[in-house]
């Protein structure tokens, strides 16, 4: 694993470091394989960068959009990950349909959702049940808890190893999530954190020694390259 710390000037300078990251990686992955795979994060750090992509000129039928959680609502809805990405990104741009590959989330059984859409990823990668395929990005955010994707701490999503996609709770309520064995299979992971409230998690996920149940972004050491964005509210404690 290649890890990078980057702490940004401010949020605009965040957002276009990460843009420059996603770009030069679809490249690469078209180049090599003739199509990028990228997991979206929810929340609201990643909405002016999806607003960014929006704006690029790409060759969007060569793309395909997962998500690496997704709250247990319908896709209409307010909370939506997905709601969030189509409008600030993917219905502003001529992306195919089938390349929009979003969580299951009205089989009114969040475990009946997680292996659909479990069957649906290893039926795009041609992967068997035993193999974790590599997206070619996962982009994720980080909460002041140090959870990410909908790995929460000392929650049940965080002992399931043997599959691509689990069921997460939050306060109770069921959400969609890559497991972490399966983010830690990506080519390339990138965290984008924003603000002076992440500073007593990063403290912990970057200490030599802590609990990884308590924090949960500390699971993710992927086996290709690991990238740490942080605005500079995020990241004063760890500028050098």
């Amino acid at each position: 694993m290649k890890k990078t710390v980057e702490v940004l000037s401010d949020q605009s300078a965040l957002i276009a470091r990460s843009l420059d990251l996603i770009l030069s990686r679809l490249e690469t992955a078209i180049e090599q394989r003739g199509i990028f795979t990228i997991a979206l994060s929810g929340g609201s750090t990643p909405k002016p960068l999806y607003k960014a992509i929006a704006n690029q000129k790409l060759p969007w039928d060569k793309i395909h959009v997962f998500w690496g959680d997704e709250r247990y609502v319908p896709p209409d809805h307010p909370d939506s990950n997905e709601l969030m990405a189509r409008q600030a990104w993917l219905d502003q741009v001529d992306i195919p349909a089938a390349n929009i590959h979003a969580t299951p989330t009205l089989e009114g059984n969040p475990a009946v959702s997680a292996a659909k859409y479990e069957q649906h990823l290893q039926e795009f990668f041609h992967s068997a049940p035993t193999e974790f395929p590599s997206l070619d990005v996962v982009l994720l955010g980080m909460g002041d808890d140090a959870h990410t994707a909908s790995l929460f701490p000392h929650t049940d999503a965080l002992k399931v190893r043997d599959r691509l996609i689990t069921v997460g709770n939050k306060d109770g309520n069921p959400r969609i999530t890559f497991t972490y064995p399966f983010i830690n299979a990506a080519r390339s992971v990138i965290f984008v954190v924003a603000g002076a409230n992440k500073r007593p998690a990063l403290a912990q996920i970057f200490a030599p020694e802590a609990d990884d149940f308590a924090y949960p972004s500390r699971l993710i050491q992927p086996q290709g390259e690991l990238w740490w964005l942080l605005d500079a509210a995020a990241g004063l404690e760890l500028q050098s």
